[in-house]
């Protein structure tokens, strides 16, 4: 088979920091800085899922993720609603097996997810070893709940590290043909795949800082760059009030670090939505893309419409169950159905 070679990031050119040699089928490129400011009566869920592999792209993924709900209340002050972590060793090269497992607030029934993959059926491991988890810590189910895609995600570290292993070491592959708009038939990925039988790497955008100066709660955590070959996956969910609308706005980034020091955005969606209190359906719902990897990718962001006259309620599974095929993306459909949060935290909402 006629192979090319990997297209990893390639190190900045003098005189030009931060710039390489781009994927010419790359998608948009136009991410967004700091989150706005945190209004009054409002809600903010912040989370992070750092994914570390300090024995080299093929060792074992250190992962450790972190959660807060903040109520900013109708006088500015706030008042952190709740607290979630997750640490977790994953064997991606076996399987993407569950090596370990430490949850904060500890959750009973945890353990027995050891020897797992986290992978396709891993949520449903989760609920039948921590019955309730979804509904008793949402925050903390958050971050289980992301589990398998941080993880998969992941995966692009091995990619942009120029390391092509085995198919049987990146084994299970959830991608198949039509999947999404970017696994779409005759699309980018697929075709490269046919030639060199590998996905092609992706080059984004460098990642903007999303810190504010202003604002020290503006994320639950401080944004610090990680070592080369480590993954972020940041999510941030704003609610607000408005009249006689619950409005909310949802921003999920994937970042990398390269060797070079870099950090590079490989997925970045802002979604924008609002529900009628009454009923918690959605009233309205539009996603903006800040980063994709291929030219066919922003076919999907046409689907978050989709959401308008859904419950809230339920979201995850009808999300799953529904937004399939090319017409759709993966880490958007993730973000959609993230939303599913909004119907417990709008309760928590000021006056």
């Amino acid at each position: 088979m006629n192979d090319p070679g990997p297209h990893p990031v390639s190190p900045p050119r003098p005189g030009a920091p931060g710039s390489w040699a781009r994927h010419p089928l790359h998608g948009p490129h136009d991410p967004a800085g700091p989150p706005p400011l945190r209004r009054t009566a409002s809600i903010r869920r912040s989370t992070t899922h750092d994914s570390l592999r300090p024995d080299g792209p093929l060792g074992p993924v250190m992962m450790a993720a972190r959660g807060r709900d903040l109520i900013t209340g109708s006088d500015g002050r706030t008042k952190v609603l709740a607290t979630a972590g997750v640490d977790a060793v994953v064997d991606f090269a076996d399987g993407r097996r569950l090596a370990r497992l430490s949850v904060d607030p500890p959750a009973e029934g945890a353990s027995q997810l050891v020897g797992t993959s986290v992978s396709s059926g891993f949520r449903q491991a989760v609920e039948e070893a921590i019955p309730g988890v979804a509904s008793d810590d949402p925050l903390r189910w958050q971050l289980i709940d992301d589990l398998p895609t941080a993880t998969l995600v992941g995966g692009y570290a091995i990619g942009a590290a120029g390391v092509r292993p085995p198919r049987s070491a990146l084994s299970p592959s959830l991608q198949h043909p039509d999947l999404c708009a970017g696994w779409a038939v005759g699309g980018t990925i697929l075709n490269e795949m046919g030639v060199t039988g590998y996905p092609p790497v992706v080059t984004g955008p460098l990642a903007p800082d999303l810190r504010r100066d202003d604002d020290p709660l503006a994320w639950h955590d401080a944004v610090e760059p990680l070592p080369p070959h480590g993954m972020r996956r940041r999510r941030r969910l704003d609610l607000w009030r408005d009249g006689e609308r619950i409005v909310l706005e949802c921003f999920l980034r994937d970042s990398h670090f390269g060797t070079d020091g870099h950090e590079t955005v490989v997925h970045e969606y802002t979604v924008r939505g609002a529900l009628d209190p009454a009923t918690m359906r959605f009233t309205e719902a539009a996603a903006e893309v800040g980063a994709l990897p291929w030219v066919e990718c922003p076919e999907a962001v046409a689907s978050a419409g989709r959401l308008v006259g859904a419950p809230a309620a339920g979201l995850r599974a009808w999300v799953r169950n529904t937004f399939v095929g090319p017409t759709t993306c993966t880490h958007l459909n993730d973000t959609l159905r993230s939303l599913e949060a909004v119907d417990g935290l709008a309760s928590h909402l000021p006056a």
